[in-house]
């Protein structure tokens, strides 16, 4: 019994450090990600970010061996917020008219409530790395084509109920529908006014309402 408790006690210390070790990695990247959406992905040094959160650089190589080990997690961090904050909510809906406009909503409501100082995170990388070649491009490519892609799958979700007119182009619809999603993210990371917002809305209505059947 002694020996299981002794055991026990030894093995406890290491669990916790592991646990610190997460929490601190989640504060890296949150920080991380703040950060690229306003000085851009290609800035995010290991020093820039150990000056941002206060540790010491090679305290940051524990949890990232180069820059682009970095960067690749800084943009899953925030996959998993914008999937948390868009994607997860527009599940919910029964129908693809329902889940269209879910996933539109929410991703205004994404911008507006500021999760990042720069806007959209993806809004903001994307074109800073567009002529980069590499790891950090392809997966950024990777989450623009998953996001257009369930814009037209919920466009043809929509036109097999009857919702929406099949005459319509889904891809075409799903590009000027984000085409007012990203004017709108651009024009509030800018001036940081919902006129933007309500803008995209009003456009994102007048075309829906085109497009019905």
């Amino acid at each position: 019994m002694a020996k299981r408790t002794a055991a026990t006690a030894e093995r406890r210390p290491e669990r916790r450090r592991r646990s610190d070790g997460e929490r601190s990695r989640t504060a890296i990247l949150d920080q991380a990600a703040r950060l690229a959406t306003v000085e851009g992905i290609s800035g995010l040094s290991l020093s820039r970010l150990a000056d941002a959160v206060g540790m010491s650089k090679s305290g940051l190589f524990a949890h990232f061996g180069s820059k682009e080990e970095l960067q690749l997690a800084t943009i899953e961090t925030a996959n998993e917020i914008f999937d948390e904050q868009v994607l997860d909510p527009a599940a919910q809906a029964s129908t693809g008219l329902g889940r269209l406009r879910a996933l539109l909503d929410a991703y205004l409501d994404y911008v507006e409530s500021g999760t990042f100082p720069g806007g959209c995170f993806f809004a903001s990388v994307l074109v800073e790395v567009s002529m980069q070649p590499g790891a950090v491009r392809d997966r950024l490519l990777a989450f623009l084509q998953d996001w257009m892609g369930r814009l037209e799958a919920a466009v043809r979700d929509a036109q097999r109920e009857g919702d929406l007119d099949k005459s319509e182009d889904p891809g075409q619809l799903a590009f000027e529908l984000e085409s007012a999603l990203f004017l709108a993210n651009t024009q509030f990371a800018v001036a940081s006014s919902s006129q933007s917002i309500e803008r995209a809305h009003r456009a994102i209505d007048s075309r829906l309402e085109a497009a019905s059947a």
